[in-house]
């Protein structure tokens, strides 16, 4: 491991004077460069821009904010390394960029984080110190450990303009969703009902359905349907009804029947009896019932079950609450009163048999709601909640779409959007907590005789506010109204909602110049919970779109096409990539998690599977290049640490081909603009069509083949002959490919550094400048390369590269010298030049290929610039290796548990590997 050892103080360059290492080292070429791009100002929007408005125009896209208690893992390496690409690339362009960070103060997660804290070092409970205190306990501890993640980021090379980091707390930003809600209550968009939410009984809050996790379980308190008996009235019959739930039976209210089931027909207009007390329900005829599931016939608890809650509503029954915020029983027959949620389940059931009433237990695995912060079992609990009303705002939020407003990015997701968009409830937005934005609004009671209610619901701005508001309400003087705030809080995703804009100071700073923005790139699987609520809020409270395009990236998975698990041993840390770590660091990391030892022990051996000796150091360049290299549009990212091993390999290369550049180049190079490779041009053209339609694997390709196919292992290799000649002929070659190969380097690097931009400014900094009074002080804020500038004057350079750099004394040219796949061929169809033929040749008395194409075996060279033996023989043993490796594919894919066993997105891959031949 080479390390970067000289003194540099934070802020300053860094040392570029100094030889090159031998070889490269990730911890050596990633040192000190980010303090100075930082203190150069090169992130932020102000830096090169001359005038206002910028004619090359604006980009700007705000981060996906991730949670204050968070640390960096491979989904946020993604996001960034697609984020930064896509900034640097517009920076490089000339726009006047932005990329704008935040955090986000994640109401749930931050509030369980200080709590466990509180407990574990103080043994105390949050309501022990009350919430003014407890409120000063998360504070203090977002300031000591928030910026985390920060740092991390920083670590990725992400280019954001950290003077502009906001916290959804911050004042500026909490000023904004305070004004949101009033707004938006005031209009009738935001109400209070009671409904079903929801609840973790852990928590005592209402959660949001992201938090909310559905296992196929094998806890006892869910595995089994049971069947039970309720008897008919007035007829002398029974009803055979089963559930999942036998303790909610407490809170039946109806026996529900499909409407075209023949079993039942007679027992229309008659009712049954409840077990336990005498309450007589009616049996009803709905549609949602499946009559070829079980006896056909249901119990409905309006209360306690989202399904029921609708046939509740659309036959007006009773809704009877059983369970209290902790999940005891409440409002039930006294031997179950007080009795916790599953301990009822035990005594429901024996209850029932000892009236004779229980039938049988059928196993029956089910689908069990899990709340993913507490990971106690969610409950539908009836509960007064704040809600605002999606079905205006989700229609505009579809039309916007439909009519090509906003475009998302890959279109396979149109159909979920407009699914969810065109079907859309309203949002609970209040949590009982108290780390958040406290909902502005106010419980009135007015203190006057006429008063008939007395309990009504002002939002303010203040408590002065509300009152003045309530008193013009209800007619009287402010000093017969009386005021207590709302002790909830707004979901975290409501700030989030209005992050796009609530970052430049709405509603009272001017959106001009960065509102709206240019683009959202984040994951899929927050495209609800996050995107939508971004789109309806924007459109909702500013009147336009908060940015023009969403690209959502895949999902990260391992190698073997599983979901990242911390049970399963294969979530990866990017910073363990970065800086490589042993497997007994992997190991080490998991006794600090919070998984329960048998959890622990299945992780060990999942990380000792597949990271046996460790995870190897890649650094930060190889880990971006890898992300972006996988990123194919619809698709899961299957991601192997080995072939981040390989874009290591791969800088290595770079620094190799540069190192030997810079020799040949020697002390007082002139640089000249004369020299620009085809291919070159290609590789340019190339990446700006893949830029502009994010794909990602279409840059990287691009790029990896013109520097390590193209450059390294052709061109360099063809011109050491030639650059080791003395003769005067030979010198003035030997400058012509000095001219070339700078050119290559140059404008390559600068293709690259989007994706690598730590290795690029290390090697770009040792490079010559292009012309004296080229000033640039970093590869970040150069120009990105344009296909005009590397394709001027190539069309008349052609045929020179062709006399100087290979003699050929004799051309046995046949019919399919030419033929593809001849890269000479293709590069002139491509670039509409007429492909050479033998007669072309003939005339000439000095010929040769093109500088950056392979050499067909069909031409023979003397002169022994190019061993050509040897490299058919190289070839072959590619050859020969790849088939080998087809070989073994074929037989992994014909085993007999192969679709059994592996994942299909695994599969998939396979079948595509197969289908081109291992490329």
């Amino acid at each position: 491991v080479i390390t970067y050892n000289i003194p540099t103080p934070p802020g300053e360059k860094k040392d570029v004077l100094s030889p090159l290492p031998d070889s490269y080292s990730p911890q050596y070429v990633e040192a000190a460069w980010y303090s100075w791009w930082e203190k150069q100002g090169f992130f932020k929007p102000e830096y090169g821009n001359v005038s206002e408005p910028n004619p090359r125009g604006v980009f700007m896209m705000c981060i996906p904010p991730p949670n204050v208690t968070g640390s960096l893992h491979l989904g946020h390496a993604l996001t960034n390394a697609i984020q930064d690409c896509l900034t640097r690339w517009h920076r490089m362009r000339g726009e006047t960029t932005l990329w704008n960070p935040g955090c986000d103060h994640a109401g749930i997660a931050t509030q369980v984080v200080v709590e466990k804290k509180l407990m574990r070092e103080r043994k105390m409970t949050r309501h022990d110190l009350g919430r003014g205190n407890f409120i000063q306990e998360v504070w203090k501890w977002k300031n000591e450990k928030g910026d985390r993640i920060y740092h991390q980021l920083k670590k990725l090379g992400s280019s954001l303009d950290w003077d502009r980091a906001c916290f959804t707390m911050d004042d500026k930003l909490s000023y904004a969703v305070q004004e949101a809600f009033i707004r938006m209550h005031e209009e009738g968009v935001i109400y209070r009902s009671k409904r079903l939410v929801n609840w973790s009984c852990t928590l005592n809050s209402a959660i949001s359905d992201i938090e909310v996790c559905s296992y196929l379980t094998n806890f006892d308190i869910s595995i089994y349907t049971d069947v039970f008996k309720m008897k008919c009235f007035p007829a002398d019959e029974e009803v055979v009804v089963a559930t999942t739930r036998i303790e909610t039976m407490l809170g039946d209210t109806a026996v529900a029947v499909h409407p075209n089931d023949s079993r039942y027909q007679h027992l229309k207009g008659k009712m049954v009896v409840h077990p336990f007390c005498d309450r007589k329900m009616p049996i009803v005829f709905d549609d949602f019932v499946d009559m070829n599931f079980g006896t056909g016939a249901v119990k409905i608890t309006p209360a306690h079950d989202h399904n029921d809650y609708e046939v509740g509503e659309r036959h007006k029954l009773p809704f009877i609450n059983i369970l209290d915020e902790n999940g005891l029983l409440i409002n039930v027959p006294p031997p179950f009163l007080g009795m916790k949620r599953f301990e009822a389940r035990k005594a429901v059931l024996q209850a029932l048999k000892d009236l004779g009433q229980f039938k049988e237990v059928k196993d029956n695995p089910m689908v069990v709601p899990v709340c993913s912060r507490s990971k106690d079992i969610v409950e539908p609990l009836l509960k007064p909640q704040w809600y605002v009303d999606c079905r205006e705002m989700g229609k505009q939020a579809a039309d916007v779409v439909r009519n090509g407003e906003l475009k998302i990015i890959p279109d396979h997701h149109l159909k979920t959007w407009f699914n969810w968009m065109d079907n859309i409830r309203d949002w609970c937005i209040s949590r009982q907590l108290w780390w958040g934005h406290r909902i502005p609004a106010y419980f009135v009671t007015v203190n006057d005789p006429s008063d008939v209610d007395g309990h009504y619901w002002v939002s303010g701005r203040s408590e002065e506010e509300a009152r003045e508001k309530a008193a013009k309400r209800f007619n009287v003087t402010a000093d017969k109204i009386s005021l207590r705030q709302d002790e909830d809080v707004l979901d975290t995703w409501f700030s989030s909602g209005i992050f796009p804009f609530s970052i430049f100071g709405w509603p009272t700073e001017d959106l001009r110049v960065f509102y709206p923005g240019t683009l959202l790139e984040t994951g899929h699987d927050i495209l609800f919970f996050w995107v939508a609520r971004m789109v309806m809020m924007g459109l909702k409270l500013t009147g336009k779109l908060p940015f023009k395009e969403v690209y959502l990236h895949a999902v990260v998975r391992d190698t073997h096409g599983r979901k990242m698990s911390k049970s399963l041993g294969n979530v990866i840390d990017p910073l363990d990539v970065i800086t490589g770590i042993s497997l007994e660091g992997l190991h080490a990391q998991l006794t600090d998690s919070n998984l329960d030892p048998l959890e622990i022990e299945k992780a060990r051996q999942g990380q000792k599977s597949d990271y046996p000796s460790g995870i190897p150091e890649c650094g930060t360049d190889a880990l971006r290049f890898a992300l972006c290299a996988y990123t194919s549009q619809g698709r899961d990212i299957n991601l192997d640490v080995n072939r981040i091993l390989g874009y290591r390999h791969f800088c290595n290369k770079l620094w190799n081909a540069v190192k030997f550049a810079m020799r040949t180049l020697g002390e007082g190079f002139v640089v000249s603009d004369r020299w620009i490779l085809s291919r070159l041009s290609a590789a340019v053209a190339l990446c700006d069509s893949g830029f502009q339609a994010y794909d990602f694997p279409a840059i990287t390709t691009a790029i990896y083949n013109f520097w390590l196919y193209e450059l390294c292992d052709i061109y360099l290799e063809s011109v050491k002959p030639v650059l080791s000649r003395t003769d005067s002929e030979g010198q003035k070659q030997a400058d012509i490919c000095r001219q070339t190969l700078y050119t290559c380097l140059e404008v390559g690097l600068r293709l690259l550094s989007p994706l690598m931009p730590f290795v690029t400014e290390e090697l770009f900094q040792r490079l010559p400048r292009r012309l004296a009074q080229d000033s640039t002080s970093s590869i970040c804020v150069t120009p990105y390369p344009e296909t005009s500038e590397v394709s001027r004057g190539q069309r008349s350079s052609e045929m020179a590269e062709i006399k100087y750099l290979f003699k050929f004394d004799s051309l046995k040219i046949t019919s399919n010298t030419f033929s593809a796949p001849n890269h000479l061929v293709w590069h002139c169809v491509k670039n509409s030049f007429p492909p050479p033929t033998a007669s072309h040749f003939n005339e000439c008395n000095e010929l040769s290929v093109s500088v950056n194409m392979p050499v067909s075996k069909s031409f023979s060279a003397n002169q022994g610039l190019i061993d050509l033996e040897k490299e058919v023989t190289k070839l072959t043993a590619k050859k020969g290796e790849l088939e080998k490796q087809m070989e073994k594919m074929n037989e992994k894919m014909a085993k007999n548990d192969y679709k059994e066993k592996v994942p299909v997105k695994v599969q998939e891959a396979d079948a595509e590997k197969v289908k081109n031949g291992l490329k």
